[in-house]
């Protein structure tokens, strides 16, 4: 389906292609982890999660590879973080890699505007919220999620690195679950790039001094997170890996 206020788009609703009985799942979905339910209701949800999950699966057609690039929701353009974002957005298109966000406002719209600019491919895995975050106008491909789980595995699927700019609750819960997936081994290392270096560096102090001090974590796994400002180094450290370098200890 083609977006008409951007016809340059296309558009996939995840989980669209049911009929009435998974329009009727849908208000479901708010229940799906609130406790015991009828087996039934969550025959339904488990329909509509596959049915999302497939179409995730077949949304996007990419034959370049891709870096997904985080952060805030709510930075305006007349934000340093905004722009920051768009000029990563710009180098990573200009260097060859499509460009792939949440979709939405902000960091990722800055991105994607970049990178659109640049002449790269523009990609976005939106989400359905209550209050409707609406996917930004510089997107080339994208579609639209009910599961925030769903959204994370497509956008990690693809990437071959993640740029984090700064953000909140999602943004960290997207950052340390793919640290997570690392240290356990359930996926390869990959760079995971911070840019905003004055706004993480509070993190990767209280990492330091609270995790790595108490050994809940491995001085290894301080090697998740690059930290710069630079996007020639954003490029450079993504080159070095897909060049061979090994990011295990």
């Amino acid at each position: 389906m083609k977006d008409e206020t951007n016809p340059k788009s296309e558009f996939t609703r995840a989980g669209s292609g049911g009929a009435a009985f998974f329009e009727k799942a849908r208000d479901v979905e708010k229940k799906l982890l609130a406790g015991r339910r009828e087996r039934s209701a969550d025959v339904e949800s488990a329909v509509r999660i596959f049915l999302e999950l497939l179409q995730g699966f077949e949304a996007f057609e990419i034959d370049k590879p891709c870096v997904t690039v985080f952060g805030s929701a709510r930075f305006k353009e007349d934000h340093p973080y905004y722009q920051m974002a768009q000029r990563i957005g710009g180098a990573l298109a200009s260097a060859g890699y499509a460009v792939m966000t949440g979709g939405g406002p902000g960091v990722m719209e800055a991105a994607n505007r970049g990178a659109r600019e640049a002449g790269g491919l523009s990609l976005g895995c939106n989400i359905e919220l209550p209050r409707e975050q609406k996917p930004n106008a510089y997107l080339d491909q994208f579609i639209e999620f009910d599961h925030f789980f769903i959204r994370k595995l497509i956008l990690l699927k693809y990437s071959s690195a993640f740029v984090v700019l700064p953000g909140g609750f999602g943004t960290l819960d997207e950052v340390f679950e793919t640290f997570n997936l690392m240290q356990t081994g359930k996926i390869e290392r990959f760079p995971v790039i911070g840019m905003g270096q004055q706004y993480w560096n509070h993190l990767t102090e209280f990492i330091q001094k609270s995790l790595l001090a108490e050994k809940t974590i491995s001085e290894c796994d301080l090697k998740l997170l690059h930290l710069t400002d630079s996007t020639d180094e954003v490029i450079q450290i993504i080159h070095e890996h897909e060049n061979g370098k090994n990011l295990n200890c």
